[in-house]
């Protein structure tokens, strides 16, 4: 059962193709129930991200100046495909589409180190750093209602 804030319509139509935080044409207005299950999504989002950080920070430090390298170009891919202005929801829906495409660039950069990597380790710290420069996001978190 899902609990949703504000008015409740008879029908609810779920469609997951259409990513969070943006509305096309045919579909018209965002409901109350759209606005709280993206920023569910988000809110989780944020939280595996935070934890790729923490994870990235206990690498060694002969390995880290690489990874932090690694971050960095995958935060550029981030910037290249959603652009300069994006909202955490915006960037929870690219997470959500799925990060694939993070494989071949941490692959690429970690090869040839002692310990192998968890991409995935790597593409979450990257969101969860250009999450931070989200038009939403200050101060640590993200601004609900905005």
């Amino acid at each position: 059962m899902y609990a949703v804030k504000g008015t409740v319509t008879s029908r609810l139509t779920v469609r997951p193709a259409q990513p969070c935080g943006r509305v096309s044409r045919e579909w018209g207005v965002v409901s109350s129930a759209t606005v709280t299950l993206c920023a569910v999504r988000a809110e989780t989002a944020f939280y595996q991200w935070d934890d790729g950080l923490r994870r990235l920070a206990q690498a060694p430090a002969g390995e880290r100046r690489k990874l932090d390298h690694v971050c960095d170009r995958l935060v550029d891919e981030l910037r290249r495909r959603l652009g300069g202005s994006f909202t955490t929801a915006e960037l929870a829906g690219l997470y959500a589409a799925g990060t694939d495409w993070t494989l071949p660039i941490a692959v690429a950069g970690t090869s040839g180190m002692a310990k192998p990597w968890d991409p995935q380790v790597l593409a979450d710290a990257a969101f969860a750093r250009y999450g931070r420069e989200a038009l939403d996001y200050a101060g640590g978190r993200r601004q609900v209602g905005s």
